[in-house]
């Protein structure tokens, strides 16, 4: 969408004003969109690797620690988004919600000196591509947090990622989009939610 096209931001979540920022760089995505359209996470991966577990992880926070009534959510520990229902699961998104602003949480590799750091962009997520996977694109922005090092044996880099850094990435992304969502009016839900959280 022409009014929710962004600068990208690229921010290492260690650092301390990490949260504030990026929960107000989403935030000021969400208050342009109008108030009857839908805001949908859907977090890509799968807990049967570590470095790719960061997006159940985020799924998951949110599902634990939000208070929005509403929450339309997709992809958890429980319930992950991954390579085998991927599309089906975007499919599910588009037959329940009328016209979705959908946002994509996945893990990604990076060079060395960007671990740690998590990214917001416009446009669609491309899930697998570091792994050569042919998965379809999903999202309006998608948020993505570089786990460990790309370019050689991306599958075993995954495997060896460690978890500390996943968990604490996860963290910082679902206590920003929580605190994103909550704090924007437009985030007004026009479909039955995926998951209901009281």
């Amino acid at each position: 969408m022409k009014d929710t096209e962004l600068t990208p931001l690229k921010i290492q979540h260690t650092d301390a004003d990490t949260p504030f920022l990026l929960s107000k760089h989403l935030q000021s995505i969400f208050s342009k969109l109008p108030n009857y359209q839908p805001i949908v996470v859907i977090c890509v991966g799968t807990d049967r690797s570590t470095g790719d577990s960061l997006g159940p992880l985020v799924g998951s926070h949110l599902n634990r620690t939000t208070n929005l009534r509403n929450l339309h959510l997709f992809g958890t520990l429980d319930e992950p988004v991954h390579a085998m229902n991927l599309s089906e699961t975007v499919d599910k998104i588009q037959r329940q919600f009328d016209n979705p602003f959908i946002v994509a949480v996945d893990a990604c590799l990076g060079q060395v000196s960007s671990v740690g750091c998590i990214q917001v962009a416009d446009g669609p997520l491309k899930p697998g591509a570091g792994v050569n996977k042919d998965l379809p694109p999903v999202g309006n922005i998608h948020v993505t947090g570089i786990v460990n090092v790309g370019g050689f044996m991306e599958y075993f880099v995954l495997q060896n990622t460690r978890l500390s850094l996943v968990m604490n990435m996860a963290n910082v992304i679902g206590d920003a989009l929580h605190s994103a969502l909550r704090r924007t009016q437009a985030y007004t839900p026009s479909a039955k939610t995926a998951l209901q959280i009281d």
